[in-house]
């Protein structure tokens, strides 16, 4: 990966990259004082957008050489049940809602507290496919 730092934002392989840092201005409009340099460690990357389709993972280098792992696709869910205390690896169907952007329903994108159809009925995710690597969701029963 080259990373470029010149006069502005770091540049890798010829995009500009995503800063990860508090923003120049206050809200007010006035400049805070440059307190620091640019760093390697402040770069951020794009949103996973998790979608409905068979098993797809990416591993990269993280902070520390430690290894993130995050879910492109997948149409399994680790799904438990609160009534028997049980889990079950269960296939997902669909996307039904998204309260994070409801245009990730249409493009059946899973977000943590997105719900998604299931064999054994609608479940909420409760984990965050894009950062953990896997798909956690528990079953909501009807009242």
């Amino acid at each position: 990966m080259n990373t470029i730092f010149l006069n502005g934002p770091p540049v890798i392989n010829g995009h500009m990259a995503i800063a990860q840092y508090r923003s120049k201005r206050k809200v007010s409009g006035g400049r805070y004082i440059a307190s620091f340099k640019k760093k390697l460690r402040y770069l951020g990357r794009l949103p996973t957008l998790t979608k409905v389709d068979k098993l797809k993972k990416k591993s990269f280098r993280a902070t520390g050489g430690h290894r993130k792992t995050v879910v492109l696709t997948t149409d399994i869910a680790n799904v438990f049940d609160p009534k028997t205390k049980k889990h079950f690896k269960l296939k997902i169907e669909t996307i039904t809602a998204n309260p994070a952007n409801q245009n990730y329903v249409r493009r059946n994108i899973m977000t943590k507290g997105a719900v998604i159809k299931t064999e054994k009925g609608l479940a909420r995710i409760t984990s965050r496919p894009g950062q953990e690597g896997t798909i956690n969701a528990m079953l909501l029963h009807e009242k």
